[in-house]
């Protein structure tokens, strides 16, 4: 039997591009006449090195997950740490100190000490979180988010709510039940409309500085729409509604639902798999705004993008009612990489970058950056395909009127150095917290750039 020669030398970047042709399937793109896709070699810190010997700016975090850059030092000491004792081992029956450490200081990151009174002096902060289950990915996390919801409904005497509330315009994944919860008409499956359990949508959330009277109302509907059906919980992306629509809505809403849901006995998930871990400014976004919710959903930058992970969690009140016997008698999931030490290890590290606090006055300067460097466009820019711009926190939008030519676009970008992958009417930026003045504003150079008509 003839050997094959899997070496590196043996892999130029036009056998990577012709064998990714052949055989790949790439996201949310056909797997036959779909844009070639630019190898790449190697990453540092902000920068993705292409095979052809380009250098970019990764602009979009690789999907928001590396936000402290890529091959951090102290995530990479953790990993090879970790990698030497144990990469991982089944979760059934065994733990293990990598596992036990994040889930205890998670807890800790996420608690509320001081939260905001309700009109009638009431605390909106909720029961602390508590419990953590770890799964792979943030679809994941937000599946046993919904399974836990269901379990708790039933373990309460309330198998009727079997189903959710969220508002138009979000994302939470891709897998059955995260896509029955985002957007059925606007997202990205209205194909499976019929397929999927019908779910209950109100309006898009109103944009952020809405008037206070704007924000009652609008939780009065959805206080109303609570008490006429059979609500489990309600589920939000807080503040920024991400893949769905790169929207921003007001903490305030946030406060308001955890009133409303407290008030109608429906379950308060926040999904801040995007959000969380400073991107917005926040460490957490329930966090700042006092709230904490029944269910939380972390994942992207738990890891700081170094390996796919994600985490669940609930509070004592909602483990109990799935622990009894007419909720389940255990949270119905077990993922094989449940656990995973390796990711663990790794997500210890990056809590440490976190909550270490630098990208507290890295942030505000990325956001004052790239309001400066984009807001021109709003101003009506020669030539430029600008509908709205919008920034908050280490994110930068730019809406245009028409969809993105995405493959023109991409090829402008790259040309100037930059790596951003737009979709729909979206050219947008979630950079690394660890960009320097100079790239931020090299990101917002290349956007406007990209968005003049040809």
């Amino acid at each position: 039997m003839n050997s094959v020669d899997h070496s590196t030398e043996h892999w130029a970047p036009s056998r990577v591009t012709d064998a990714d042709r052949r055989h790949v399937w790439h996201p949310y793109a056909p797997r036959h006449g779909a844009a070639e896709n630019l190898p790449v070699a190697a990453t540092s810190g902000t920068r993705l090195h292409l095979a052809d010997g380009r250098e970019v700016i990764d602009g979009m975090s690789s999907w928001w997950a590396a936000c402290h850059g890529h091959g951090h030092p102290h995530l990479r000491a953790a990993a090879h740490r970790q990698i030497d004792r144990m990469s991982h081992v089944m979760f059934g029956g065994l733990t293990h100190r990598p596992a036990a450490e994040l889930a205890e200081r998670l807890v800790a990151a996420v608690s509320v000490p001081d939260g905001p009174d309700g009109p009638d002096g009431t605390d909106l902060r909720g029961d602390p979180l508590t419990s953590v289950f770890f799964s792979d990915s943030g679809s994941v996390a937000v599946e046993v988010a919904m399974k836990a919801a269901l379990q708790y409904q039933r373990g309460v005497g309330r198998p009727d709510r079997t189903r959710f509330l969220t508002w138009r315009g979000g994302y939470h994944g891709d897998t059955q039940g995260p896509m029955g919860v985002c957007d059925p008409d606007g997202g990205m499956h209205a194909l499976w409309t019929g397929v999927l359990t019908p779910q209950v949508f109100v309006p898009a959330p109103p944009p952020r500085g809405s008037t206070a009277e704007t924000v009652d109302t609008y939780l009065a509907q959805m206080r109303a729409t609570i008490e006429d059906g059979d609500v489990a919980a309600v589920i939000v992306e807080p503040v920024v509604q991400g893949a769905g629509g790169m929207r921003f809505h007001d903490h305030a809403l946030v406060t308001g639902l955890r009133r409303v849901c407290d008030e109608t006995g429906a379950l308060l998930v926040l999904d801040e798999i995007a959000t969380g871990f400073g991107r917005t400014g926040d460490m957490f976004v329930g966090t700042a705004a006092g709230v904490v919710p029944d269910i939380l959903c972390l994942g992207k930058a738990l890891t700081g993008g170094f390996m796919s992970f994600a985490a669940t969690l609930t509070t004592d009140r909602v483990a109990a009612a799935v622990d009894s016997a007419p909720g389940g008698g255990a949270l119905m999931h077990g993922p094989t990489f449940m656990g995973n030490p390796l990711a663990c290890a790794v997500s210890l590290a990056a809590l440490d970058l976190a909550e270490s606090g630098y990208w507290r006055d890295r942030v505000p300067r990325i956001a004052a950056l790239l309001r400066e460097g984009l807001e021109p466009l709003q101003d009506g820019a020669d030539g430029a395909d600008c509908a709205d711009v919008r920034v908050l926190g280490a994110i930068g939008v730019v809406e245009t009127r028409s969809p993105v030519d995405v493959a023109r676009v991409t090829a402008a970008l790259v040309d100037r150095g930059v790596w951003l992958r737009p979709f729909g009417r979206l050219l947008y930026t979630m950079p690394p917290f660890t960009c320097t003045d100079d790239e931020v504003r090299r990101i917002t150079t290349a956007m406007c750039e990209a968005v003049v008509q040809p």
